[in-house]
């Protein structure tokens, strides 16, 4: 127990570093974007970036117990964790708060909390400890379905939430159980899927689904060493009509209209001038504010405090989801590069301690954290640039809101606890 305590000074300072200053930018961008001439006070915590600024010492309070806390603990009770965390989830249809049109969150005194943030953690324990049985075998059909189930219960749930953007997190660890030896196939399957939608919605269902159709009876013609070739060919082609014709159907008469808008948006579907206009005072002010803001911040940026859409505020959502337009703004193309390096050391070097843990557990549960900072970076930076769809996920550590750097900040120091003691495994 002695040494297991002493484990608790043994953390990469490389990540440690990566967080602090991320955070740090975080704070100090939420202040450049919230202030409008009034006297800066870092504990006013009636403005926002006061507010950020608690949140950052609860996060680091909480980091604290995370790191200090038995290692064994959190392979132990991840069952426990997630089970409550799906029942947490379930209650916001009961006492849940509708914010911008989604039912996540809970309104406690000021304070508003986003379980959706939280249950990330719980499902990547969930998903660790499961595969690091050693009863599973991912080869086995039925071990793969239960894990699936794992992963698609809080993304079903979310979904009905109307959280979309919180819900396609999770399909980041997918990645991770690529990693752990699951067949390619499905990370195929899920490629083909995407491939298939954009296109039926691009071109049409029926000519991408002939096209997808002679392509499948070529491949296979040509392919030798398959059996039973024609019903593969027909059960694949099948998937193929259900998923460009899926496609259409789900658009057009399941998403809603605030949502086929971003889709149109991202893949440039409406050819209509007035329309595109009409979208331009609405739907596309965001983002066309944030891509002039990005822009004029030139090679070196306007210099902090100094960024004139950004004090002016001219972007909305500037402290949150559009964050990284203040960054562009004010520190330029070579502040905005430079925080695009933190976030790629931050991800690299845990999938490289990852890589190194000697516990399954331990190396599971580090490229689920690396899978769903990723996945966020990834989402919220092309979503700022226009180069992926509007859907609203906060950009770690930067972003404004309490759930958010309390839950990222959990789960990096999980992570941290986890790979602090892989000297005393075996």
């Amino acid at each position: 127990m002695i040494a297991e305590r002493k484990n608790i000074l043994r953390l990469d300072w490389v990540i440690i570093l990566v967080y602090f200053l991320l955070l740090g930018f975080g704070i100090g961008n939420i202040l450049s974007s919230s202030i409008s001439g009034e006297e800066i006070n870092i504990f006013d915590f009636s403005t926002l970036y006061g507010k950020q600024f608690l949140y950052s010492l609860i996060s680091l309070f909480f980091g604290f117990i995370a790191i200090s806390i038995e290692v064994k603990f959190y392979e132990r009770f991840s069952s426990v964790f997630y089970i409550l965390s799906i029942v947490i989830l379930l209650c916001l249809f009961f006492f849940g708060k509708r914010v911008n049109g989604a039912l996540s969150w809970f309104s406690i005194a000021s304070f508003n909390l986003q379980p959706s943030e939280f249950v990330k953690i719980t499902v990547a324990l969930a998903v660790s400890k499961y595969i690091s049985d050693f009863q599973t075998d991912l080869k086995n059909t039925i071990d793969q379905f239960k894990l699936f189930l794992i992963i698609l219960i809080p993304i079903v749930i979310i979904i009905f939430q109307n959280d979309t953007g919180s819900s396609i997190v999770f399909l980041s660890l997918f990645f991770v159980l690529y990693r752990e030896g699951i067949s390619q196939n499905y990370l195929k399957s899920i490629f083909g899927i995407i491939v298939l939608s954009i296109l039926s919605l691009k071109v049409s269902a029926p000519v991408t689904a002939v096209i997808a159709i002679l392509l499948i009876i070529f491949y296979y013609s040509f392919k030798k060493k398959v059996r039973n070739k024609i019903i593969k060919i027909i059960s694949v082609s099948s998937l193929c009509l259900i998923t460009c014709f899926g496609t259409i159907f789900t658009y057009e008469n399941i998403l809603k209209n605030h949502q086929q808008n971003y889709i149109k948006v991202w893949l440039n579907l409406e050819k209509d001038p007035e329309k595109i206009k009409q979208m331009e005072r609405t739907i596309l002010y965001n983002l066309n504010e944030s891509k002039k803001a990005i822009s004029s911040g030139g090679m070196t940026g306007k210099g902090y405090l100094k960024g004139t859409r950004t004090m002016g505020n001219f972007v909305p959502a500037q402290h949150s989801d559009y964050i990284f337009s203040t960054v562009g703004e004010e520190w330029g193309f070579l502040g905005s590069v430079f925080i695009i390096l933190l976030y790629t050391i931050l991800i690299i070097r845990i999938i490289y301690l990852s890589e190194n843990q000697k516990n399954k557990f331990s190396r599971v549960y580090g490229y689920c954290t690396a899978s769903i900072l990723f996945i966020h970076f990834l989402i919220n930076i092309g979503m700022v640039l226009g180069l992926t769809p509007t859907i609203g996920i906060p950009l770690p550590f930067l972003s404004y809101g309490g759930s958010s750097l309390i839950a990222f900040t959990l789960l990096l120091s999980i992570f941290l606890r986890l790979d602090g003691n892989k000297k005393n495994e075996w």
